[in-house]
């Protein structure tokens, strides 16, 4: 079927005219399935979002039941059960203290919710002078205007430099080429002094301290010592200062524990979740904070403290239902150990049959995150290796010169298997 209307997302129309996507008419575990019969293995877990693979049958069963009773209601003025169990259940397994629960649609809407909460409470604090935002290099937190001002991935923000407000940007780790001679294992996380210098200076502005916990997802998987995040976190104590871990591409048990955080065996101020939320079937984000912000908000209605942000399809009950789900699943069927035991497989396949590739500059991972760091210099490798592993029943989307899996936490060991061979194979030609 020829289409001409669809616009996709972060996409050069033109190549895709003269390589026509292929329409995908199935999906079962960690396959896909065009409508020429070709199958594709999702090594991506499309764009992260899947985590017990397609079509998964009792996340399809929750949203049935759901659907048979009702599809969607105001959720100012009514609440219902998906919603109250869902957010229940949550809270259990959060780092301690988190326990507020705001709803939006997707993750940006997420994080422009954490950096208006984080403002809103420190003026109705006695500190509106906290008006700023501390972000690091590298950073990713999403691609509306508010999200922007707290990422610095270049090609993103170029563009929209005139639309966005001023923040701060800090040079974070950078482990693969650190300038302090350290590796990942023996740091003491020595970069810090860069964040640490600013706030000393600037503390009085600062309201929040955004990061990706543990992983630089958009950036090329950069992964960072846990010691980073203790010691902002400290810092954050120290100056009255919110923490906001954006969780939405490595919560629920990407790199090995439920949310990173727990590496560092800290709870942030705010945190932000999506993605896997609801499995890979919805789109749902949440915004959690602690009862002392929410305490902030809470007061008679003539003094005007209501956190004003709302979506019209948020607390929606069938994605709520799939996010219920998901967290039984992850409760009954182990599922952490399970990602640990296929990371320690990828690993094991990874270091026999990829550590001899050409022009390797890295393999590094967490969880079930897994990136082979490449040295290259032409600008387009990323698409021509997204292309050859295509051809070959492979979905990969390397980030510049970053191959990376990051599968669905159900993938069998041979079809780990077939990734590294798929991959070796257009690697070392």
């Amino acid at each position: 079927m020829k289409e001409n209307h669809i616009w996709y997302p972060c996409t050069q129309m033109k190549e895709i005219d003269l390589n026509p996507l292929p329409n995908i008419k199935k999906a079962k575990g960690s396959w896909l399935i065009d409508k020429n019969n070709n199958k594709y293995l999702d090594a991506i877990s499309s764009w992260w979002v899947n985590l017990f693979g397609h079509n998964n049958p009792e996340i399809k069963k929750a949203i049935n039941r759901q659907l048979n009773k009702f599809e969607h209601i105001i959720f100012s003025n009514f609440t219902h059960d998906p919603a109250i169990k869902f957010t229940d259940e949550l809270v259990k397994v959060l780092p301690k203290g988190l326990e507020k629960v705001l709803f939006s649609s997707d993750g940006s809407s997420a994080v422009e919710m954490a950096l208006k909460l984080s403002f809103q409470y420190h003026k109705q604090t006695n500190n509106r002078q906290k008006n700023k935002f501390i972000s690091i290099t590298n950073s990713y937190h999403g691609e509306t205007i508010g999200a922007l001002s707290v990422g610095n991935i270049d090609i993103f923000t170029k563009t929209y430099k005139p639309l966005i407000k001023q923040n701060i940007t800090i040079q974070g780790p950078e482990c693969t080429n650190c300038i302090y001679k350290k590796n990942r294992l023996n740091c003491n996380a020595e970069c810090f002094e860069n964040i640490e210098k600013e706030v000393q200076k600037n503390h009085k502005k600062i309201s929040a301290i955004i990061i990706e916990p543990m992983v630089q997802c958009a950036a090329g998987m950069k992964i960072y010592n846990k010691t980073y995040l203790k010691k902002i976190r400290d810092i954050c104590n120290q100056y009255n200062i919110n923490l906001i871990a954006d969780e939405i591409a490595v919560g629920f048990g990407r790199t090995g524990k439920m949310f990173a955080c727990e590496h560092a065996n800290i709870s942030p101020d705010i945190i932000t979740l999506s993605k896997g939320i609801t499995g890979g079937f919805l789109p749902l984000s949440v915004t959690v904070c602690t009862k002392k912000i929410y305490d902030a908000f809470y007061d008679d209605y003539e003094k005007n403290k209501s956190f004003l942000h709302s979506h019209s399809y948020s607390g929606n009950p069938i994605a709520c239902a799939a996010a219920l789900e998901t967290l039984k699943i992850f409760k009954n069927q182990q599922i952490l150990n399970k990602i640990n035991q296929k990371s320690l497989y990828m690993q094991k396949q990874i270091e026999q049959n990829l550590n001899n590739i050409p022009k390797l500059k890295e393999y590094r991972h967490i969880g079930l995150i897994h990136v082979i760091e490449i040295n290259n210099k032409n600008p387009r490798f990323n698409y021509e290796i997204h292309k050859k592993a295509l051809k070959k029943g492979l979905l990969i989307r390397p980030i510049g010169n970053n191959i990376y899996f990051m599968p669905p936490y159900t993938i069998k060991n041979e079809e780990i298997d077939f990734i590294i061979h798929i991959s070796s194979e257009i690697l070392k030609k």
